[in-house]
């Protein structure tokens, strides 16, 4: 446990007093990760370094948490206020959004602030999307992504195996854009074509230098998971991305759902228990420090 230093690179907080978060506030949704309740209540720092007792977690980025989009700014405002406040930021903005610069310069002002999330998974199953259409096909959208670039913030991608083709296509055509593909790439379909799309799409992706990911949320995907179950994904991302693009994350308090810190973090290094010492530190801390601009 204390033997490896993490840095966590997806993690959240928030407070219900301060900050509205639609998915928390009753009447509460139900998708894809079940029934929200057990974490529908105030998440501060205390609360989650008390998850990760035993744990040396040496820094943490925070990722916007499902705000009321009106409430943007008011997130990064609250994360920076905090007396423990997470060392970096990915804060949410709508790039469709046609005054959406002026949001991305105000997050700027924000010294930790270092990218910026946008969910865009898109399903044709109601029960599983997240969006109402698929944005990435939206050339509004596509605008006020390019704005990236010129406010200097990378983008964290959440998205599902289908729009992997065209999320590479989007990552070929901005590479001074970094891209941090979310939850292992969210393999929400388990048959065999379904898998077999989230093999092709990673690997594609993963031809983009500019593209790393991030290895958690699986859980909320599998919610009987075991060690063994999540071997496949872990090890079919680190083969394609290699030891220098993969991190492992907690997603917590979302991830709690599913399993303790502990469960997740052992499982993760039983997978990789055959890799040297120099790549368990790249995937456990070094990576995402260095992804995140925390060095």
């Amino acid at each position: 446990m204390t033997d490896i230093a993490i840095v966590d690179p997806h993690m959240h907080l928030w407070d219900l007093q301060q900050i509205r978060y639609p998915w928390l506030t009753p009447p509460l949704p139900v998708g894809i990760t079940g029934d929200v309740g057990p974490i529908s209540k105030t998440y501060l720092p205390a609360d989650y370094h008390a998850d990760h007792r035993g744990w040396a977690v040496t820094r943490t980025v925070h990722v916007e948490a499902g705000a009321d989009p009106r409430d943007a700014l008011a997130e990064t405002e609250f994360l920076h206020a905090l007396d423990d406040a997470p060392d970096a930021i990915v804060a949410y903005a709508d790039l469709g959004d046609a005054t959406v610069e002026r949001l991305l310069a105000e997050h700027r002002r924000f010294d930790r602030v270092r990218g910026v999330r946008q969910i865009l998974n898109w399903h044709a199953d109601p029960k599983k999307t997240y969006t109402k259409r698929d944005l990435l096909a939206d050339p509004n959208w596509r605008s006020g992504f390019a704005l990236l670039r010129k406010y200097e913030l990378s983008f964290d991608l959440q998205i599902y195996p289908s729009q992997m083709q065209d999320a590479a296509a989007l990552a070929a055509r901005h590479p001074d854009t970094q891209f941090v593909l979310n939850h292992t790439g969210m393999p929400v379909d388990r048959d065999a074509e379904s898998i077999a799309l989230w093999r092709d799409g990673m690997a594609k992706l993963a031809t983009q230098p500019n593209v790393a990911v991030k290895i958690s949320g699986l859980a909320m995907l599998d919610w009987r998971w075991t060690a063994e179950s999540l071997r496949p994904f872990v090890l079919d991302t680190i083969d394609r991305f290699g030891t220098g693009r993969a991190m492992f994350a907690s997603n917590f308090p979302v991830d709690r759902l599913f399993g303790g810190v502990s469960d997740f973090f052992n499982a993760y290094r039983t997978i990789v228990s055959g890799f040297s010492a120099d790549e368990q530190r790249a995937l456990f801390a070094d990576n995402a420090a260095r992804i995140y601009r925390l060095t």
